[in-house]
Order: structure tokens, then C-alpha cells, then sequence
């Protein structure tokens, strides 16, 4: 089992996860602030293939256009340098004071404008660095009390927001679709689009749904006391998994942004599990953030873990479905059945209706053989078999 990555990995991070200082609501940073540039060389040393970047993260916000400029040569040269890709792009809408009652979906006209104006121009910057997907997190779209915003109304700009957006995509001739980061709280008290079922709702009713997927992260899954391979199942199936955010959480709580497979390691063995048995071919991306414990040294050797625990979990998963025994209670668990349809090629409704009915009490009293098939993943997740 090889434990090294590689570029066919196509592991990514956000450039965010590794700068991240180790501030928190009730404490000052422990680790100083971190160039951008050095964390494309950092992640290049560890294995990555690519990174993401809010515009802020590499483009400290209020800098001038000459500095702007200055600061894009430095990370384009490191690019280069490294060999990494632009994978995904996105904006933050969430950290100036400005963004306080969200970006989009704003009371204030004036900040909706500003918003999209922003989106923008770093959409064309992720177009010339060759990102083909735009992740959007709606983090500040939402509201503390029930009168602060008209939910129904807050949608109609939300929609108006990505309508527009798609609408420039389309008229730049950019390759490039937008991604929907759901998450239930925090920091607003309630946030729109709170789950990926909503985003794929949502995504329905706008002017190019083609154009717009959804971005389920772990962490944000578990903290709504869901499952987050269900999550990534749907959104499969529904042809809108266009990218991913992998981390470790441990049920609903704040969002704990731990490295990949710390937490629920379960949770995140059936997540690999879900993207084998899958067509995503996109990039496997960590959100995480190292806890303010550790030093500079930890941050890498979190980043690199995230990569490790991947690695480690997909041979599981592959192991467990290779294994004789599991397809046996595969079998025994009636698995396959599910896959054939329930009504015969050419049936209708009316020969169902008019069908012998089954022996309901055999039927009832048929184990499903759930547990036994359930405690062999768990045995391969535990390494006791291989």
C-alpha cells in the first residue's frame, strides 16, 4: 500500500486551510500570518496537486492595483514554479465588516452590488489561472431573528446573484461552473441554504442550472447531524457533485475543521467508499484547519496527514469491497435486489394491483442480515482484516 501522493491524486487545499493562524472568538493568533507564496511551495514539497484560493487569501483586501498586480506576478510565478494547478477559486463575502448581513442576499442594495462586483473580477482571475470550478459559500447569507429578513424575498437575490454570474460566465466564454458550499450554522445563526438538499432546490430555479452544482464539505454535513456520504450520494446522482471539501468532524457541534479522518472515521471511510464506487474524477480537496496548539511544523504535518489518511482509507475501502466474504453478505443483505427495478419490464400499476399479494408475516420475519455485513467494514476500518 502506497502511502505517497501523487498528481493522479489530485489532492488540493485551500491555500486558507495552511494560512490559518490559530485565531479563534476567544483567542488572539498563535502562528504568525503566512505568505501565499510559501504555501503553494510548502504543499508542493508535500505531495498536492493543486490549491484553492479565495481572493483575499492570496490579495490582501484594499490593496492597490500596483500591489495587486505585484502580489499575482509573485503567485503565478510560484505556480509555475511548483508545477501546482488552480483548481477551484472562490471569494470571500465573509470577513470584511461590510459583509456583516451577507454578500448577495444583503438588506443593503449598495453591498449586493459590491458583492457581485467582486465575484467578478476574481471569477476572471480564476479563469486565467485555469480553475474550472467556482465555490461559493453563502456564509454570512442569513439572519439572526425572524423580522431581519424576508427569507422569500433573500432568495429572490440569491437567485438574481447567480443568475447574473452564470450569465457573465457565459458571455466572458469561460470554462468554468459554480459550486455551492452549503453549511447549517455558523457564523450567521441560521444561513440559507443550509444543506445540500437546498442547494439542489435551489439550483433548480435558476436562469442556467447546468452551470451550478454543489460543494458538500464534511464537516458542514455533520454539524447538521447528517450524513455526509448520503449527501455526496444525492448529489451524484443528481449529476451536481462538482467539487468536494474533505475534513473531520465529530457530530453537531461548531465547525471543528479537523484534518481529514480525525473525528467521525467512519463517517469519512464511507465517504471514500461513495467517491470510488462514483464517476467524480474532480479534485479531492481538503478544508481543514490545524488547531492553535501546534506550531508552523504541526500545519504541515496536518496538511500532509489529510493526504495520508486519504490514502489509507481508499485501500480500506477497496479492500472491503474486494473481499470474498463481504460480497457474500452483499448477498445475504439482498443488496443486488435493490438494483432491479420494482415493477417488471412492461408492468404497470394495474398488474402490480392485481398481483397475489406476498406471505407479509415471512416477509417479517426475514432477517436482513444488516449487522453482520456492517461489522466486516468496520473490521476492515479497524485493519483486522485486509
Amino acid at each position: 500500500m502506497s502511502l505517497t501522493p501523487s498528481p493522479e491524486d489530485k489532492f488540493s487545499f485551500g491555500i486558507w486551510t495552511v494560512q490559518y493562524p490559530g485565531r479563534d472568538p476567544f483567542g488572539d493568533p498563535t502562528r504568525a500570518p503566512m505568505d501565499a507564496v510559501r504555501a503553494v511551495q510548502k504543499l508542493a514539497e508535500l505531495g498536492a496537486y493543486g490549491v484553492n484560493f479565495h481572493d483575499d487569501d492570496v490579495v490582501p483586501f484594499g490593496s492597490s492595483e500596483t500591489e495587486r498586480e505585484r502580489i499575482l506576478d509573485g503567485f503565478k510565478k510560484a505556480l509555475a514554479d511548483t508545477g501546482l494547478v488552480v483548481t477551484t477559486a472562490t471569494t470571500n463575502l465573509f470577513n470584511h465588516p461590510v459583509f456583516k448581513d451577507g454578500g448577495f442576499t444583503s438588506n443593503d442594495r449598495a453591498v449586493r452590488r459590491f458583492a457581485l462586483q467582486k465575484v467578478m473580477r476574481n471569477v476572471d482571475l480564476a479563469a486565467e489561472l485555469g480553475a474550472k470550478v467556482y465555490v461559493a459559500w453563502g456564509g454570512r447569507e442569513g439572519a439572526e431573528s425572524g423580522a431581519a429578513k424576508d427569507v422569500a424575498v433573500a432568495l429572490d437575490r440569491y437567485k438574481e446573484g447567480f443568475d447574473l454570474l452564470g450569465q457573465y460566465v457565459l458571455d466572458q466564454g469561460y470554462d468554468l461552473r459554480f459550486a455551492i458550499e452549503p453549511k447549517p450554522n455558523e457564523p450567521r445563526g441560521d444561513i440559507l441554504l443550509p444543506t445540500v438538499g437546498h442547494a439542489l432546490a435551489f439550483i433548480e430555479r435558476l436562469e442556467h442550472p447546468e452551470l451550478v452544482g454543489v460543494n458538500p464539505e464534511i464537516g458542514h454535513e455533520e454539524m447538521a447531524g447528517l450524513n455526509a456520504a448520503a449527501g455526496y450520494a444525492q448529489a451524484l446522482w443528481q449529476g451536481k457533485l462538482f467539487h468536494i471539501d474533505l475534513n473531520g468532524q465529530t457530530g453537531p457541534r461548531y465547525d471543528q475543521d479537523f484534518r481529514f479522518g480525525a473525528g467521525n472515521a467512519r463517517g469519512a471511510f464511507w465517504v471514500v467508499d461513495t467517491l470510488l464506487a462514483s464517476d467524480y474524477d474532480g479534485p479531492v480537496h481538503f478544508d481543514f484547519k490545524t488547531p492553535r496548539t501546534e506550531d508552523d511544523e504541526g500545519v504541515w504535518g496536518a496538511a500532509a496527514a489529510c493526504m495520508r489518511n486519504y490514502l489509507i482509507l481508499r485501500e480500506k475501502a477497496r479492500a472491503f469491497r474486494a473481499d470474498p466474504e463481504v460480497q457474500q453478505a452483499l448477498e445475504a443483505a439482498r443488496l443486488p435486489e435493490l438494483a432491479v427495478p420494482t415493477l417488471a419490464e412492461g408492468e404497470t400499476w394495474r398488474d402490480l394491483k392485481d398481483a397475489p399479494l406476498p406471505d407479509v408475516e415471512a416477509l417479517g420475519a426475514r432477517g436482513m442480515a444488516f449487522e453482520h455485513l456492517d461489522q466486516l467494514a468496520l473490521e476492515h476500518l479497524y485493519g483486522v482484516r485486509s
